[in-house]
């Protein structure tokens, strides 16, 4: 690893090194001034000069000046080469930079200078524990017991690095049953134990990725390559963020670098083929609805939505794509629920809301249609939003009055002889005569609909009324409120030729 710094929470228990942790010096005797006039005169040895250099780096790094400390203590390994006490005290300096890996390439070699050099285990434990490796923690711990039985220095790695034991197995079975937030949430509490971890970041970088929170796992993996820039891993994480985000391009050529640093690196493999499966996929769907084969581009987008349910920015897309191809089929109540899925997964998806609007008032749903054009507008104040909400209140408007080409059972285009038959057909079916031998409420309700094919026929048939209710204005109340369906029902078969002496005999 280079000399970059890993930046880390401090944990008093794992990291902090006291000013006894490097080795000092014994207080020097006095020296008379004939002695330090014959050092003047025979040049000192390397080995003098070194024990100087050490003595300073213990004074700057008493002062907490670690990065002159270390300088002095390179110095005298420069000098003494050979010397375990000089690589056991800048270990102990690379720790307080918290930089573990070469605090423990300085405590190893310090150990192999000297075998019996205890303090320098006792380092080798905090590194390993600092740095999740778990095996390497408990043998360092191990050596510190068979040198000093009744040691205490690594009390407190043991207990650790039994914890981090457990939390690794729970980690795992909950990373293989796809809990992510609990791998996240116990990951935590890994790196509470293991700052300096970076299989424990980026398998956190991992499960933020997957649970869609792709920024915080996009930090984690550039910090964690700009510390190593051939880490697999880390190049694997930054690919499920452009996967996620719905870059699938960069995304593949993410993994694709990752398997040539790690030709084994079966996530990397995995993820290369979905990546490449669903834009495939995607594509295609894209080529066949614009070609208006809508039926076997709602084929693809289906089973393209199978494929990682994980993937909630090219869902919501595929799904919005599905919703439009149901709306070309006449699937509306489909396109709907399309839309609502697109809008749990992303509720400012701004297009899915304005289908289903557009949906809802197709289905005669104006309420829906009018609350949903509301919240686009407060999305994005357009003026095409803006008419939309309008119209949709319009619709909303006239679907709360009576619907006299309904009630007649006409279209809106009905010529004047339709709705004249129409009214002649619909009269004769309701009207109270008919009824006479019928219970009290089943007369009340045909004398009803008789009254509502009057009032249909009087505005349909007149041209100046049939225009104000089809611009959807309001017919005056008291036009309404007069309205007669006897005087309609013998007007219109008395000039219409509806039976003689103004009477009609039914046909039952």
């Amino acid at each position: 690893m280079d000399d970059e710094v890993i930046e880390i929470s401090d944990n008093s228990e794992n990291s902090s090194i006291s000013e006894m942790d490097v080795e000092m010096t014994g207080e020097q005797p006095a020296v008379d001034a004939n002695v330090a006039a014959a050092e003047e005169i025979v040049p000192k040895d390397a080995a003098t000069i070194a024990e100087e250099k050490k003595k300073l780096g213990n004074d700057q790094y008493k002062a907490q000046n670690y990065q002159n400390a270390l300088k002095l203590y390179t110095d005298a390994i420069s000098l003494c080469p050979d010397s375990a006490a000089y690589y056991g005290n800048r270990a102990a300096c690379y720790m307080m930079l918290l930089n573990f890996n070469r605090a423990l390439t300085d405590a190893r070699h310090a150990i192999r200078i000297d075998p019996g050099f205890e303090k320098a285990y006792v380092r080798v434990a905090k590194c390993c524990l600092a740095l999740g490796d778990i095996i390497g923690t408990e043998q360092a711990v191990k050596m510190v017991n068979e040198l000093n039985s009744q040691s205490t220095a690594v009390a407190g790695e043991q207990t650790a690095v039994q914890k981090l034991r457990q939390l690794e197995a729970t980690i795992q079975t909950n990373y293989d049953t796809k809990a992510y937030r609990n791998v996240v949430f116990y990951l935590d509490s890994a790196l509470k134990l293991a700052p300096a971890c970076l299989k424990y970041r980026l398998l956190k970088a991992e499960c933020l990725a997957f649970l869609g929170r792709c920024d915080e796992a996009l930090d984690i993996a550039v910090g964690v390559m700009k510390l190593d820039t051939t880490s697999a891993d880390a190049i694997y994480v930054r690919g499920l963020c452009l996967y996620y985000t719905d870059n699938l391009e960069k995304g593949i050529l993410h993994f694709e670098r990752a398997l040539t640093l790690d030709p084994d690196h079966y996530k990397s493999k995995q993820m290369r083929s979905k990546c490449k499966q669903l834009k495939e996929m995607k594509e295609n769907g894209n080529m066949l609805f614009k070609s208006g084969r809508y039926r076997e581009a709602h084929v693809i987008y289906t089973d393209a939505l199978k494929i990682d349910e994980h993937n909630k920015d090219i869902n919501s897309k595929l799904l919005y794509n599905r919703a439009l191809v149901n709306t070309r089929i006449g699937n509306l109540r489909e396109a709907v629920a399309d839309c609502n899925r697109v809008l749990e997964l992303n509720s400012q998806y701004l297009k899915a809301l304005l289908l289903r609007a557009r949906c809802y008032n197709d289905l005669e749903k104006f309420e829906e249609s009018v609350a949903d054009y509301e919240t686009a507008l407060q999305l994005e104040k357009t003026p095409e939003i803006k008419r939309l909400l309008r119209e949709a209140k319009f619709a909303l408007k006239k679907s709360k009055r009576k619907d006299y080409y309904k009630i007649l059972g006409i279209g809106r285009n009905a010529t004047d002889d339709e709705i004249k038959k129409a009214y002649r057909k619909k009269a004769l079916v309701h009207h109270p005569d008919r009824h006479a031998n019928s219970s009290a409420e089943e007369r009340k309700e045909e004398e009803l609909k008789f009254k509502e094919v009057g009032e249909a026929y009087a505005i349909l048939s007149d041209a100046r009324k049939k225009t104000r209710y089809d611009s959807g204005q309001d017919i005056e109340e008291q036009e309404q409120a007069d309205f007669d369906p006897n005087q309609m029902f013998r007007s219109f078969f008395q000039f219409n030729g509806g039976g003689r002496n103004n009477s009609f005999n039914f046909e039952f």
